[in-house]
């Protein structure tokens, strides 16, 4: 399916959502932002069937920030770019946290600014060897957003956020491995192959365990820890209630591989 500089498209239960301009490196526009949205609409009608999201781009490029280019672009438009943060990048990064089904980022080459952001959104972020990551926003006079200020610290660490965000550097895919940022790191040859792997090995799985266990990690930096354990009484209940719970616990009782509806 093609939407605005998005492609999606579905591989038994795993989508794939692709983000494809190619002229501009992937980079971010009110266009793209538009098809996105489209896009993760049509997943979320598809809910039942779709299990897994893998998010990667198009070409040599992950995605390169918000596109500076143009009359529509996300960026330099009269109202600004917090305006265009509240209106347009945020209800994106507020879906895809939402969502009901684990997400995998395969990072194909820089991912820069809000692309950065869009990177970390993954519950599990895979990069090709000859993929980076960059804080850009102080080359062009601005601060992080897209909730990378909240997202990095968590990750790897004031010191090393602070550090890519007031220099500008590039963290290469490995040094971003060793730094416990992302979860693996591929052969750019093999990055989309080993992506659909993990994809369909979670869209296999027990949906609404995994739905509940994102929910969890999302919740818990906030929390303190008697609001934690609380939240994982209250997912353990649900996760209980589940058919799929009921299949894993016959599946192990009869030592046989556990057959998940995700339901």
């Amino acid at each position: 399916m093609q939407f605005k500089h998005v492609t999606l498209d579905f591989d038994g239960n795993v989508a794939i959502l692709k983000l494809d301009h190619q002229e501009v490196m992937n980079a971010v526009s009110m266009d793209m932002l538009g098809g996105l949205a489209e896009a993760l609409a049509e997943i979320d009608e598809r809910r039942d069937d779709v299990r897994c999201l893998v998010i990667t781009g198009a070409g040599r490029a992950f995605c390169t920030g918000a596109n500076l280019q143009g009359r529509n672009n996300s960026v330099t438009k009269r109202n600004g770019a917090g305006a265009s943060l509240e209106t347009a990048f945020h209800p994106f990064l507020r879906k895809l946290q939402g969502l009901h089904c684990p997400i995998i980022t395969a990072v194909n080459g820089p991912a820069a600014g809000a692309g950065m952001s869009f990177a970390l959104m993954g519950d599990l972020i895979l990069c090709a060897k000859s993929s980076y990551f960059l804080q850009a926003f102080r080359r062009i006079g601005l601060v992080p957003d897209c909730g990378s200020t909240w997202i990095l610290p968590r990750l790897i660490g004031k010191a090393r956020s602070v550090e890519l965000s007031l220099l500008g550097e590039k963290l290469p895919a490995e040094k971003a491995l060793e730094w416990g940022l992302v979860n693996r790191v591929y052969d750019d040859a093999v990055l989309m192959e080993e992506a659909m792997k993990l994809a369909h090995d979670l869209a296999n799985g027990p949906t609404v365990a995994l739905s509940l266990i994102r929910t969890l990690y999302w919740e818990s930096p906030q929390n303190s820890f008697e609001d934690q354990i609380n939240l994982e009484v209250k997912s353990q209940r649900i996760a209980g209630n589940s058919p799929d719970f009921k299949e894993g616990v016959a599946a192990f009782l009869e030592k046989r591989p556990a057959k998940f509806t995700g339901k």
